[in-house]
């Protein structure tokens, strides 16, 4: 009896711990629902009302470029893109699995081209799509132990041909999966541009089924006169990687296009569009969701009205075309020749353009505009007038000062001579117009205090660099070595000889030892036409608000005229150098004297009221090729009229053969100024050609 009354009284205090168990059990739930409720219950309730935004950047096109006789040189053509968005939340081994169905998808409903995929785009693509038991194989001979990078490098290493020897449906899957591979988290990549209407159709009808595909509305850059000009308006391409940070602190998205190249990169911020932003948010209260869109609309970018006069910028390229091609027997190596055309007074280019046919493709023949900014030559005489005006400046020689013209005798057995050997007394005028070369070489020998006599040595060398250095100083005024100073991201400036020999000394004051552009000449006879003021040399005049129903847009910049300096020289001795201009177009025996009277198969300049005249300087440089001096750079500058000059120009004709009789840049020149003068008579416009689409290349490492 006493056992069992003692068990009854443990049962209840095993109930009593299970009650204050429960009852602090209970305690902790209310606390804690205290703490949501009045803590954390504004928290939550935020939770239970989600707002989620999403922001499209929708490109707009570039500005589009006009002639300076408003013809459309460069335009949009509107076109459809379609693009992957890689998200940034999934994990890689996720992201890489849903890539590769999607480019699978993909691949049935867009045709792609497959000349870009590289052996490491195979590599990677095997590596992407191959058991990891499999990819481990391949290491079975290599040695030592591997970190992560490693490993995959060795793998893809051992990687095979035969393993990457993909059908033609796996590489169209391989082009699609490297496109969406080089996109950014959260940036829209390109994975096809101009898509047919077809493929449109096909993609916008499973976007439900292809998460981060899109298709854009985009645009191609076109170009209305095919290839005339081409080069100098530029190309536009993907942002560079070593640029990236820079562009995308200026609001850009890393898939942009910018301009990369002259005319598109110098105006980027002018011509670039201002992208339409459209903001999707969706809200949910509870159980209710609510969307609403808020669009931000786009602008095309600015336009921009160029210089440039596209019926003579096709005549000119034309007349250059033709050049090269009927004197071939007249070259010793490339086939080229250049040309360009300034307004002395504006610094307005009107055109300017080169060609280049290389003679072992005979029927390769190309435009290449871009030589005239960057292909550097010996000049030759035709930088006589800078050095006649150098010796009046520095006081070695006077309107007065005469020469006699005959071989001069340097030490070392050396000869310099004038063409012809010897053309007697000479004083400047004569000199320009007979090009005598030991008139020039006197000066460079009177500017190092140097008395000439026969085989007498150079004996004061810091005289001849002196020498240099002024000379130098003096055609850097002109524009003769030194930046032009065009609108444009770069430019040559040519190459300088080095300073010491007295022999080149000579020869720098007659353009046969530093070399100059075709464009640096144009400036430098323009200085002269235009009273010593050289003048900032460009090729847009306008800016302009967007154009809206055919109707021109507001400018916004006028480009005005800029004297980048003036030269020292004195205008009554630059109008003595352009009355020696002149004989060299008009003398008996000025060197240019065929383009005023038809001979020599050099057509006659057809002057008229507008026109009446002209001033030249003609050269003829001397240049190895083969073997030493075994070819010559044809070259011409000038003005017209000669007193009230309304334009400048330049011709380059370089590697012509010594024996080749017949004097190609005049025969340029002369067809030019001829085709200038009949369409300021009579304009009908540019000549109507097939348009030419840009090939963008989106890859980021092309530059």
């Amino acid at each position: 009896m006493g056992k069992k009354n003692k068990k009854r009284k443990h049962v209840p205090v095993r109930l009593n711990v299970l009650f204050i168990i429960v009852f602090l059990l209970f305690s902790a739930l209310i606390l804690r629902l205290g703490v949501v409720q009045i803590v954390q219950g504004e928290e939550y309730e935020k939770e239970l009302t989600q707002t989620a935004n999403q922001t499209a950047r929708i490109d707009a096109p570039r500005g589009v470029m006009y002639d300076r006789f408003g013809h459309t040189v460069v335009d949009n053509e509107m076109e459809l893109s379609v693009t992957y968005t890689n998200p940034s939340e999934q994990s890689s081994t996720k992201k890489t699995e849903e890539m590769l169905r999607i480019a699978n998808e993909l691949v049935k409903m867009i045709d792609v081209d497959t000349e870009k995929i590289t052996e490491r785009d195979k590599k990677d693509y095997w590596y992407e799509t191959t058991p990891a038991e499999e990819r481990k194989e391949l290491l079975k001979n290599v040695e030592g132990d591997l970190s992560g990078a490693e490993e995959y490098q060795a793998i893809i290493d051992q990687i095979t041909d035969e393993q990457i020897n993909y059908s033609d449906d796996e590489l169209k899957v391989i082009a699609i999966y490297r496109e969406m591979t080089r996109g950014y988290a959260g940036s829209p990549q390109r994975i096809k541009r101009a898509i047919s209407e077809e493929e449109a159709h096909k993609v916008s009808e499973h976007l439900d089924k292809l998460p981060g595909v899109d298709i854009l509305r985009d645009s191609r850059r076109s170009y209305v006169y095919g290839d005339t000009f081409r080069s100098i308006l530029g190309n536009t391409s993907t942002i560079p990687a070593e640029s990236i940070d820079a562009y995308l602190a200026k609001g850009y998205d890393r898939s942009d296009l910018i301009g990369r190249s002259f005319l598109e990169a110098q105006y980027e911020d002018v011509l670039r569009g201002q992208k339409a932003e459209i903001n999707r948010s969706s809200t949910r209260n509870g159980s209710k969701t609510e969307n609403t869109v808020d669009e931000k609309p786009g602008s095309r970018g600015n336009d921009l009205v160029l210089t440039i006069d596209m019926e003579m910028q096709q005549k000119l390229g034309e007349t250059l075309e033709t050049a090269v091609k009927s004197n071939f027997g007249a070259y010793l190596k490339n086939r080229e020749a250049y040309a360009v055309m300034m307004n002395p007074q504006t610094g307005e280019i009107i055109s300017m353009a080169g060609y280049n046919d290389d003679p072992a493709r005979p029927d390769a023949g190309k435009v290449n505009d871009a030589g005239v900014l960057n292909s550097q030559f010996e000049m030759g005489s035709s930088v006589k007038a800078a050095s006649v005006l150098t010796g009046f400046h520095t006081g070695v020689m006077s309107p007065n000062t005469v020469i006699q013209d005959r071989p001069l005798e340097l030490p070392g057995g050396i000869t310099k001579r004038s063409v012809g050997d010897s053309m007697g007394p000479v004083n400047y005028l004569s000199a320009l117009e007979r090009s005598s070369n030991v008139y020039m070489f006197y000066i460079a020998m009177r500017m190092a205090n140097y008395e000439y006599a026969p085989k007498k040595t150079f004996s004061n060398l810091t005289d001849v660099n002196n020498a240099y250095d002024e000379a130098r100083y003096y055609f850097s005024q002109f524009g003769l070595g030194t930046n032009p100073g065009i609108d444009l991201p770069s430019v040559a400036t040519g190459y300088e000889g080095k300073n010491g020999d007295p022999g080149n000394l000579l020869d720098l004051f007659i353009g046969q030892y530093d070399t100059y552009t075709p464009l640096q000449m144009v400036q430098y006879i323009s200085t002269i036409a235009n009273d010593g003021a050289r003048m900032r040399p460009h090729l847009v005049s306008e800016i302009r608000e967007p154009s809206t129903n055919g109707e021109e847009g507001n400018v916004i910049t006028q480009i005005t005229p800029e004297v980048l300096n003036q030269i020292d020289m004195s205008k009554e001795d630059i109008q003595l150098v352009k009355n020696g201009l002149e004989r060299v177009v008009y003398g008996s025996r000025g060197t240019a004297r065929r383009m005023a009277n038809g001979t020599d198969g050099v057509e006659k300049v057809k002057f008229n009221s507008q026109f009446p005249d002209m001033a030249a300087k003609t050269g003829t440089a001397q240049v190895s090729i083969y073997s030493e001096n075994d070819g010559n750079n044809q070259t011409l500058v000038g003005y017209m009229p000669a007193d009230d000059p309304q334009v400048a120009f330049t011709v380059v004709v370089p590697g012509v053969s010594k024996s080749y009789k017949s004097n190609v840049a005049q025969k340029i020149g002369s067809k030019m100024l001829n085709a200038y003068i009949d369409i300021n008579e009579n304009r009908e416009g540019p000549e109507d050609v097939d348009t030419v689409l840009e090939d963008v290349d989106t890859d980021p490492e092309v530059e």
